[in-house]
């Protein structure tokens, strides 16, 4: 029981921390009416921060299963 419970509560830690990274991270908001130059070229416009975020922590999740189940299996 205390192995289940100190897996959970790494990762919440690790989605806690993530998430109060993107909200840090964010910065102060646009000028009103949204007058900003338009992107060029397209790829650079493109975010990958929060899909990044959660690619961490789902890979850090699927770790801790797996080093759960060999530490289980012994």
């Amino acid at each position: 029981m205390k192995d289940k419970m100190y897996i959970l509560l790494t990762l919440v830690l690790i989605l806690g921390f993530s998430l109060i990274n993107d909200v840090l991270a964010s910065g102060a908001p646009g000028p009103p009416g949204g007058g900003g130059a338009p992107c060029w070229p397209p790829s650079t416009c493109i975010p990958i921060d929060g899909g990044l975020s959660f690619l961490l922590v789902a890979g850090a999740a699927y770790g801790a299963k797996k080093i759960y189940g060999v530490a289980k299996d012994k």
